[in-house]
């Protein structure tokens, strides 16, 4: 599994309520969530973002509330993936249990610039920066969470398993 596209950086501590601001909480329609998603810390997201394009951010990204709400208005947005230095426990699970890819690393994170082309191989845990001509190495997906991915999140897989 792999994934290529464009970088949004954001600094450490991106909460939840900015991911996703509360007043947008009362649906879980992916089209609406992603409609707002980020408004709040990076008005123009919305307007500039591409399928394939990734964010990548300092510390404890996702912190704050632990709501689904969060990785699902970035997957739906059409966010690749996130990578950060570190991810808010709550966020990393729910974003794994909706099928949205995340890293850690913060070799990345520190040589990575917002506009850079990334491509990031999931199996391997190779992170290419085409931008700078620089690569990094994060934890490859295990076995479960490939799982998990290809089925498009935890439900998916449990459905399917069956």
């Amino acid at each position: 599994m792999k994934a290529k596209g464009r970088v949004f950086k954001y600094q450490d501590n991106v909460d939840t309520d900015v991911i996703i601001p509360a007043r947008y909480l009362n649906t879980f329609d992916p089209k609406e969530l992603a409609a707002h998603c980020l408004e709040d810390l990076d008005p123009a997201f919305r307007e500039k973002v591409e399928v394939g394009d990734l964010i990548v951010a300092g510390k404890n990204f996702g912190c704050g509330s632990s709501r689904e709400h969060a990785p699902l208005a970035i997957k739906a947005a059409g966010v690749s993936c996130v990578i950060a230095t570190t991810f808010a426990r709550i966020f990393y699970r729910n974003a794994v249990n909706i099928g949205l890819p995340i890293l850690e690393c913060p070799e990345a994170v520190r040589w990575t610039e917002a506009g850079d082309e990334l491509v990031v191989d999931f199996d391997q845990g190779k992170i290419v920066n085409l931008t700078k001509n620089k690569e990094f190495q994060a934890e490859p997906f295990p076995e479960f969470m490939k799982a998990i991915m290809a089925a498009d999140g935890l439900i998916n897989q449990i459905k399917t398993s069956r």
